[in-house]
């Protein structure tokens, strides 16, 4: 039997050594005293041999030498606001689609430009922000790869600030469309390039509660917006509508002042040429002791040097053969797609946007009384989307897709069902109506929103995720025109059959989620590489995870039955 030992560095002194048969099953883990420096230390490439099971058990070990930033230290203060200045991209999104929500149940804006809450006219101010969204796949697919993940970032809310001052301060129907219309652009931009770059920063055991958190800061936007349109709704001023359109832009200011503060990507300064900047990025965000020898630093490297190319696809701006040229490449996107068409038609715009108009139909009449329900909608739905973020790391991916998609078609149909004219009409029965449409958005939000950027960025591999990323969103946007234009006129004729449409919708959702979506939990981005090539990705990354989660235990174990470990 011939074994091939890789090995990490531990606790500055020691060696974690990984010993290997020809199956590259491990055997045993052993602690070698001595000066790692002089040792057998997995040097960048060494990863080349190992396979994905390995890796994942690799890091793990990693992880144990050297767990990170100290919680209670400086640098963790000062990881923690790089984290939040990358989450304003995600606040934008959120401040958009609840304040067009509380605008559009105002009166006083109703008026000035000659429309109601659910018509055609409304579906065209909604949906020029989708359209925005499209015309962003452009910059969205080619800025991030060519000029950085935060340069990017800034262009985007550069944008975003333009079209909130164009709607906030505009004349006639003509400005306000051309300024919903920037801040489409703007926003999906910023977000997109926010996505890359918060997976590229972040740990592997972690990466999941920071993406969730990018992505739940749509409720922190939304909560701003829902709850500044509360007491300017009650104005009788053009300012009602004005003051909050205007500040949408706030996310978007603190992003452009502290963005350049923030170090680059080093996935994307390793791809142009930057490996001592690479690696002391990793260093001060990923290693206890900002060690650029560390092992979870090294074997990182190693794993850029085997997978990322300095002449790939992402350098083609135009090119995006690499997203559909292999079977592996098609069934990533086809998780990009899920994540596109049921986190946007799962009946989430139907709430997000038409609030007002489904609680006039459940008959809230009062405007007021409607804003501060969508006020109440973005306390429950942040929450949700906080707990599932929390639970990203430990419960996995895949089990919070199919509780979110299994929640929102029961939602859905349970809303239809007491919403509908069948049966004796009461307040309780409408309220009870109200009720579960609150739920619906609380558990959308647990399953997907948390999953929205991240998901996404974990199964693309960094030469197509900035491409990858820009057309999911288009793929998104596309669905959201579904919602714009179509929505005002089934909830006008349909009214609660439109529930009865996404519950069946919500049905194909879970089957394909059940059937496909692969598990991606505490895996490295580039291990994912190897789990995409499988055969059968989603049976694949379930037995790696149970299976690396086994061998860490079962090595732990007989270190410490063998007195090699304290």
């Amino acid at each position: 039997m011939t074994t091939t030992p890789s090995s990490i560095p531990h606790q500055g002194h020691d060696e974690i050594v990984l010993a290997e048969d020809d199956k590259h099953n491990i055997h045993h883990v052993g602690v070698i005293e001595g000066d790692h420096e002089d040792n057998n230390i997995l040097k960048p490439g060494g990863v080349a041999e190992m396979t994905a099971e390995d890796r994942a058990t690799a890091i793990k070990l990693a992880l144990k030498a050297d767990p990170g930033i100290p919680k209670n230290s400086p640098r963790m203060v000062q990881f923690v606001f790089m984290i939040l200045v990358v989450c304003m991209c995600g606040g934008d999104a959120g401040f958009d689609g609840t304040v067009m929500g509380a605008v559009n149940s105002m009166l006083q804006w109703q008026k000035y430009f000659g429309l109601s809450s659910a018509t055609g006219g409304t579906g065209i101010v909604f949906g020029m922000y989708t359209v925005g969204q499209v015309l962003a796949f452009f910059p969205a697919s080619y800025l991030p790869d060519k000029v950085g993940r935060r340069a990017s970032m800034f262009t985007g809310n550069c944008i975003l600030v333009l079209g909130a001052i164009l709607t906030s301060q505009a004349r006639n129907f003509q400005m306000f469309i051309w300024g919903r219309l920037f801040t489409g652009l703007g926003c999906t931009l910023a977000a997109s390039s926010a996505k890359s770059y918060m997976s590229e920063i972040t740990p592997p055991h972690t990466r999941g509660r920071f993406m969730g958190l990018l992505n739940s800061f749509y409720y922190v936007g939304q909560l701003l917006a829902s709850g500044i349109s509360i007491p300017l709704g009650k104005k009788q001023s053009n300012w009602s509508w004005r003051a909050p359109l205007l500040i949408q832009a706030s996310p978007a200011l603190i992003n452009l002042l502290f963005v350049f503060f923030l170090p680059e990507s080093p996935r994307w300064l390793f791809t142009h040429g930057f490996e001592d900047k690479s690696r002391a990025v990793l260093a001060k965000l990923h290693s206890r002791d900002n060690d650029i020898n560390s092992p979870i630093v090294l074997l990182q490297i190693g794993e850029f040097e085997e997978n990322l190319s300095m002449g790939g696809a992402d350098k083609r701006w135009w090119d995006f053969r690499a997203l559909f040229k292999t079977r592996a490449s098609r069934y990533r996107f086809g998780m990009c797609a899920i994540i596109a068409i049921w986190g946007a038609l799962s009946g989430n715009d139907l709430i997000t946007y038409f609030l007002p108009v489904l609680l006039l139909q459940a008959g809230i009449t009062s405007p007021d009384r409607q804003r501060v329900l969508n006020f109440v909608n973005s306390i429950t739905s942040f929450t949700g989307a906080l707990t599932g973020t929390v639970m990203t790391d430990f419960m996995g991916r895949r089990k919070l897709l199919l509780i979110g998609s299994t929640s929102c078609m029961i939602g859905m149909a349970l809303a239809a069902g007491l919403l509908s004219p069948a049966g004796q009409e009461s307040s309780v029965r409408a309220t009870a109506g109200i009720s579960f449409i609150y739920l619906f958005m609380v558990f959308y939000s647990f399953g997907y929103t948390p999953l929205q950027g991240l998901y996404v960025a974990e199964v693309l591999p960094y030469e197509n995720r900035a491409k990858g990323i820009a057309l999911q969103t288009w793929l998104g946007a596309a669905c959201n025109l579904i919602n714009t234009f179509a929505l005002p006129s089934a909830l006008e004729h349909l009214k609660w059959k439109t529930y009865i449409i996404f519950c069946a919708w919500d049905v194909v959702g879970v089957i394909v989620i059940f059937l496909f979506a692969v598990e991606t939990k505490r895996f490295s981005l580039e291990d994912l590489d190897h789990i995409f090539e499988s055969q059968n990705p989603k049976k694949t990354s379930l037995q790696l995870a149970k299976a690396a989660n086994e061998r860490v235990k079962r090595e732990k174990e007989a270190a410490i039955v063998n007195g090699i470990v304290a």
